[in-house]
């Protein structure tokens, strides 16, 4: 009876070590990066108790927003909560006594594909896009297309060739070029 309890014992701590270790294999999910502005955002500048303030800006190819009575205010590169904080020191430093002003990406820069698409083009980025998503929206891969890689241009002008898989993701500004297959 001891041989079987025994037994019994090292079969289930024999199994939990294999479920442990196959729960170690799966691969995790890709989390979005950080999000940094850049020209062509949209975003939404509420200064509170000052609505002549308040208002909606596009960030341009210098980089920058220009709110009423501070000027241009360079923005690209940083996170909202950063472009916040600059702001709020620029109004704070010229113009409102203590300044309460919120900044929200209310439509972020597009990212564009073409290539082995049926429709190529510039399309609305979308928090969470992934290459599939971005696939299609562009209607598709044409009979033609590799689809298992695409080539990922992002802002830092590198392309990168990168698998297609349910969380491969695309960043505002990309540029997606889905290639063609050789057979």
């Amino acid at each position: 009876m001891t041989r079987i309890i025994s037994l019994i014992v090292a079969i289930f701590l024999g199994l939990s070590g294999c479920a442990e270790s196959m729960a170690q294999t799966a691969p995790a999910a890709q989390t979005p990066p950080v999000y940094r502005l850049g020209t062509d955002d949209k975003l939404r500048m509420v200064v509170y108790g000052e609505e002549q303030l308040s208002g909606e800006y596009i960030v341009g190819s210098e980089g920058t927003i220009s709110p009423p009575l501070i000027g241009a205010v360079k923005v690209a590169g940083l996170t909202p909560a950063e472009a916040q904080v600059k702001v709020t020191e620029a109004y704070a430093t010229t113009y409102v006594a203590d300044p309460k002003i919120s900044i929200d990406v209310i439509e972020h820069r597009p990212f564009y594909i073409l290539g082995e698409v049926n429709k190529s083009g510039q399309y609305p980025y979308r928090i969470g896009m992934t290459v599939m998503r971005a696939v299609a929206t562009a209607e598709g891969f044409t009979f033609r297309a590799n689809k298992k890689k695409v080539a990922i241009q992002g802002e830092d002008g590198v392309e990168r060739i990168v698998p297609i898989t349910s969380q491969t993701l695309v960043q505002p500004g990309d540029t997606i070029r889905v290639l063609e297959r050789y057979f």
